[in-house]
């Protein structure tokens, strides 16, 4: 089960702008996805977690290099220069740039701004010296200029670049050092000594990996950089930049090549949101689901309307969602090129879209069923088809399902249902969760703000089966019946589910992984010699109110999608692959049937002895040994979860694999990179 490096790791904490780190998250995640998940972390994940095995990149963005020496200068460097010789990748823009020289000299002279010393890094053996430009203000735009950057020939496409700049350096003598090769040149004259040529842009190959550091900001797109009107020339440079932008864009594709990444064919440009639709079995339900909502529902006036003609919303506390009357409804062409709002919610082409500005439209069917132009991607009668007939074979299921809202493009269907949020719809809006009851469902085709565990970003793009359920958990159950197993039961329910989508495929390699993840054999392996990767993953989130405990089952899987790493599709057997393989709509029905089939079992026994066999059967890790890194590297092997709580269950073994009766309880220190680091331990 070797990790795959999926994850590119974007450094937020101290010594960053929150314009550099905006630029540079909106710009790797543009280009990046949906191969890989562009992470937000802080200096305590970098100095703690374990990241370095699913680490694809580390990027450090612009700033203040000497805030990056506070908190990362000793453990934090050493993790860092660890991970790229080890194979690893870094790439410093501008301040992330300087940190990653041997030497920094910046402003020398000046006393407000010099900066002069040595950094422990060192992936350029020289110095980086500026500004390479004159002029630099921090947190000021007033210093930020268009530099011409002459690309080195057979790099790219080898041709001169625009790119912003704002205090950046130059790698000085870079041409005469070892493993170091010039990338692109400062095209025009600079303010310092650049020694033997004026290096902007460099690669550097330390040990097994590699490096790019840059002086200007590759990173920034025109279309994003906020109006400076208090600055005279600050839009003749946006202008500039904007004219010459497809350059840019093929250059930091070209850099991120170099640093070993997997690109998209095109950058993707963010989705405007879609109106999500509510329907249900029977369609009568809807009326219902919205005569619960009434006492979270405020009716106003909308902009240019007469004072009768009043609009439905629910303000929740993350989102604002307008009900749409069936009388105000446009034509379906208008409706598929919409982007709602509650200003200005386009952007424009390449430009970041604030999604949680903008109002989510719900549209109601209370007579029947979207059609395919409503809904291109989703076929609700499909759907409700294989909820039918996956009720036939599970007497316990009868609701789950009954009542589902989908969205082409929503911001993720978690945040919007419950306010602790990974899964942003549901879990963001606590007024809104209050009125859902057991088994209502929220799915999408694309996520624009996918989360998973911790600060981990699920990558989630077309093909992947995404949803939410909601369970509401009675409080006096509690006790008895711990919701932790709840996460549980969705995994197990998840693998029985895909086992028996279809009479082929009782024998299709899915297994899961403690706690929350679902993984199956990789395709390129073999049965006599499997391996296995993740393919995807549960988030269970948790409130309390009137008396349940309400809990939000965020649900993503990929099946018919090759990225990023496989697909049920890829392991589907012969017959159902004749047959079209994995269908999404079916695949949900057969999920959320299974699902309530197993909570009905959980509500009425807990735990009980035949739902933890059913787990063990379907899990990775009997007999998979673990180190305690807080016991002085003692080990001991898994043999199962515990009863109370569902931690891990292991006793220690000796240097000979022997058990010596020790029995620990470990759980995880909930670090959002991998459970199976930094276990917890508790004595049994």
């Amino acid at each position: 089960m070797a990790s795959r490096k999926l994850n590119v790791l974007v450094y937020t904490g101290t010594g960053t702008t929150v314009e550099s780190v905006r630029h540079c998250i909106y710009s790797l995640r543009r280009l990046l996805s949906p191969t890989y998940a562009v992470i937000p972390v802080a200096e305590a994940a970098l100095l703690k977690e374990p990241w370095q095995p699913t680490c694809a990149l580390l990027v450090i963005p612009g700033g203040g290099d000497l805030g990056y020496c506070r908190v990362l200068n000793g453990p934090g460097n050493r993790r860092i220069a660890d991970y790229v010789r080890r194979g690893g990748a870094y790439l410093g823009f501008c301040a992330g740039g300087y940190y990653g020289s041997r030497r920094c000299e910046f402003e020398v002279g000046d006393r407000t701004l010099e900066v002069i010393g040595s950094r422990e890094l060192g992936f350029f053996p020289g110095t980086c010296r500026g500004g390479a430009l004159k002029g630099f203000e921090y947190h000021s735009e007033r210093g930020a200029r268009v530099v011409r950057l002459s690309v080195k020939e057979g790099f790219g496409e080898g041709q001169e670049v625009l790119s912003y700049y704002n205090g950046g350096g130059v790698f000085v003598d870079a041409e005469k050092f070892e493993n170091v090769e010039v990338l692109a040149q400062y095209a025009d004259e600079i303010a310092v000594d650049g020694g033997a040529g004026k290096a902007a842009v460099i690669h550097c190959t330390v040990g097994s990996g590699n490096v790019i550091l840059t002086g200007p900001h590759p990173e920034f797109a025109a279309a994003n950089l906020n109006p400076q009107p208090q600055i005279p020339s600050y839009e003749a440079l946006v202008s500039s930049l904007a004219a010459a932008d497809a350059a840019r864009v093929t250059f930091l594709r070209a850099c991120l090549s170099r640093l070993g990444l997997d690109l998209s064919a095109d950058p993707s440009a963010p989705p405007s949101l879609s109106r999500m639709h509510l329907t249900s079995a029977n369609h009568v339900e809807v009326g219902e689901m919205l005569a619960s909502w009434e006492e979270a529902i405020t009716r106003e006036t909308g902009q240019g309307q007469d004072a009768d003609e009043k609009e439905e919303y629910i303000r929740g506390e993350h989102d604002v969602f307008r009900i749409e009357k069936q009388s105000s409804r446009w034509d379906v062409d208008e409706l598929r090129q919409a982007l709602p709002s509650s200003s200005s919610g386009d952007a424009g082409e390449g430009r970041m879209v604030d999604y949680d500005a903008l109002v989510k439209v719900i549209v109601p069917h209370e007579e029947e069923w979207p059609d395919a132009k409503e809904t291109p991607s989703f076929n609700h009668r499909l759907f409700y088809g294989s909820l039918k007939e996956y009720r036939a074979i599970e007497p316990a299921a009868e609701e789950w399902g009954d009542t589902l809202m989908y969205g082409e493009v929503v911001t993720s269907t978690n945040t919007l249902m419950d306010k602790y949020g990974p899964l942003l719809f549901v879990s963001s809006n606590p007024k809104l969760l209050a009125h859902l009851p057991t088994g209502f469902t929220l799915t999408a085709t694309t996520q624009v703000a996918g989360r998973g565990r911790g600060t981990n970003v699920w990558v989630s793009p077309a093909g992947c089966l995404i949803f939410s359920t909601v369970i509401n958990h009675p409080a006096h159950l509690a006790a008895s019946h711990p919701v932790v197993f709840i996460q549980y039961i969705a995994a197990i329910a998840i693998v029985e589910a895909v086992k028996s989508y279809d009479t082929a495929c009782g024998d299709v390699p899915v297994k899961l992984k403690w706690p929350n993840d679902i993984y199956c054999r990789d395709p390129a392996s073999t049965p006599q010699d499997p391996s296995y990767v993740k393919i995807g993953g549960i988030l269970s989130n948790c409130a309390y109110s009137q008396g349940a405990y309400q809990i939000v089952l965020g649900i993503g899987i990929n099946t018919t999608n090759s990225r990023p790493t496989t697909s049920l599709n890829a392991i589907a057997p012969a017959p159902l692959k004749m047959a079209g393989g994995f269908r999404l709509e079916s695949l949900l029905a057969r999920i959320l049937t299974r699902i309530e089939a197993l909570y009905a079992q959980f509500r009425r026994e807990g735990f009980s002895r035949d739902l933890e066999e059913r787990y063990y059967k379907h899990w990775l890790h009997s007999g998979q040994n673990v180190t305690l890194e807080a016991e002085a590297g003692a080990k001991a092997k898994v043999v199962g979860i515990t009863r109370d709580w569902g931690m891990l269950k292991a006793v220690e073994v000796d240097g000979m694999g022997r058990e010596t009766g020790r029995m620990w309880a470990l759980q995880s220190d909930e670090n959002s990179f991998d459970f199976w680091k930094g276990l917890v331990k508790r004595k049994l």
